[in-house]
């Protein structure tokens, strides 16, 4: 394949969620696959929704996830600058190619105007068309109002690199706005401009685009630019199904998701698979893997069902890969407070025992906590279990105190204790369902926890004693 030039190129106006996020991430492979160039635009021209900070969110959003771009506003590049606000005399020179070739003009119409003529094809029953409205003697365009395009309404048929063979007659071409009033061009001529003078080779965007394909082909050929493959990327959906993913549904911050500790391969591999396979029953990919294997032409038509579950899947499967040294300096940030005062050795024995449970980093104080502090004696966890409830409170303290004594001549190796709980299966005539529950509440005081000999032995013989007996004194 030829080295490829994609772009992302969202609009700053607030954060950025999995649906551009997958955008930004297509672009990139196509880019990186190719040996090509992937670039960072800011599509700034609706200033009244713009959010201060959020072109630098943009950047650390993709920064974090290892989205590098080898042009952008403040990477610089060839076809600098790379936001559209600064690029106002650009649009102005190609606005003037069409003037010259009477395919734009100055529109003269006031909003309540424009109303009418919505209001008289209503009336008629037919659909509303500006081109139907366009004037016969518009006046020089002088910046004041608004300038507005001059379709030639025709029949097109194109190839989209993911929808497949698309075809729209002529009733859908319309005359659409290319600069507003207040200087700035719209979405729908800027972005053709920016990506021919940035060479751009390929274009993903979301399906609420693709209605608008046949109005961004008339322009192409008004402007004789040879149009790039374009890709349309189906919705992401919402858990339901039944809808587009969107803020209201959950759709959150994909630094919120950095934040919360869902290591950036994980974001990766779970977006990347989000409307996409590789044609096998692969379901977590390096990013390697994903660079190698990517294509447009895998891309499902259909919308992709967005699934938090799944991602804590990936994400854990991730982590559990990841070597325990590596997982270390990783998840430095996520410790309980109690931890500070811990040695790192100890600290990784923890991280190797919970390391096969967590799911993203932010989970690790509410599994490691009681490896650090003593925890306040909860009867609800023995109350609460199905086995041990049925079982007689003096029955549960004899059960502890023939435990205690057992484990209290144990060196407190993972495998002398093992034989150690083994044989007292054997002894007391328990069920593991009760025996190790009981003592496992009685030396982690949590609902649940790594394997029990493996726990014991990383939390000493002395601190497991001191709870086993405070245990027996509650009872």
């Amino acid at each position: 394949m030829k080295p490829a030039r994609t772009r992302f190129a969202p609009s700053p106006t607030g954060f950025l969620h999995v649906g551009g996020i997958r955008t930004a991430l297509f672009a990139w492979l196509v880019a990186r696959q190719t040996n090509g160039q992937f670039i960072l635009r800011f599509e700034d021209t609706d200033k009244k929704r713009e959010v201060d900070g959020a072109r630098q969110h943009l950047i650390d959003s993709l920064r974090v996830l290892g989205l590098d771009y080898d042009e952008g506003p403040d990477a610089g590049g060839p076809h600098a600058p790379y936001t559209q606000s600064e690029r106002l005399d650009t649009y102005t020179k190609w606005a003037q190619i069409l003037i010259d070739t009477d395919r734009a003009y100055a529109d003269p119409y006031t909003s309540e105007e424009v109303q009418k003529f919505r209001e008289q094809a209503r009336a008629d029953k037919k659909p509303f068309l500006y081109r139907n409205q366009r004037p016969t003697d518009p006046p020089a365009w002088d910046g004041t109002t608004p300038l507005r395009f001059k379709s030639d309404p025709k029949a097109y048929s194109w190839n989209d690199a993911v929808m497949g063979d698309l075809s729209t007659g002529p009733e859908v071409i319309d005359d659409f706005v290319l600069i507003k009033s207040d200087g700035y061009p719209t979405y729908n001529f800027a972005h053709i401009v920016d990506d021919a003078e940035m060479e751009i080779t390929h274009v993903m965007r979301g399906q609420e685009f693709l209605a608008s394909a046949p109005n961004y082909l008339n322009l192409y050929e008004a402007l004789g630019i040879n149009p790039p493959v374009l890709a349309t990327l189906p919705h992401i959906m919402a858990e339901q199904g039944n809808k587009k993913l969107s803020k209201r549904d959950g759709a959150k911050d994909v630094l919120d998701y950095i934040q919360q500790g869902y290591p950036a391969e994980a974001l990766v591999s779970f977006i990347a698979t989000l409307g996409w396979n590789d044609g096998t029953e692969q379901e977590v990919f390096s990013r390697k893997e994903l660079i190698s294997k990517f294509s447009l032409g895998r891309v499902q038509k259909s919308g992709a069902q967005f699934d938090e579950r799944r991602l804590g899947w990936v994400s854990g499967n991730i982590i559990r890969q990841t070597p325990t040294e590596d997982l270390y300096d990783q998840v430095a940030n996520y410790w309980p407070l109690e931890a500070s005062q811990a040695s790192e050795n100890y600290k990784k024995q923890v991280l190797g025992l919970t390391q096969e449970r967590l799911k993203y980093f932010g989970e690790l104080p509410k599994l490691t906590n009681f490896f650090f502090v003593d925890l306040p004696l909860n009867p609800d966890l023995i109350s609460g279990n199905k086995q041990l409830k049925k079982q007689s409170t003096e029955d549960l303290k004899a059960l502890l105190e023939q435990a205690r004594d057992s484990l209290r001549q144990s060196d407190f190796s993972v495998e002398d204790l093992t034989f150690r709980l083994n044989s007292l299966l054997e002894d007391t005539g328990q069920k593991p369902a009760v025996l190790f529950s009981l003592i496992r509440i009685a030396t982690t005081q949590a609902p649940s926890s790594p394997g029990l000999a493996e726990s014991m032995a990383v939390l000493g013989k002395e601190r497991c004693m001191d709870r086993i007996n405070k245990q027996i004194t509650a009872l």
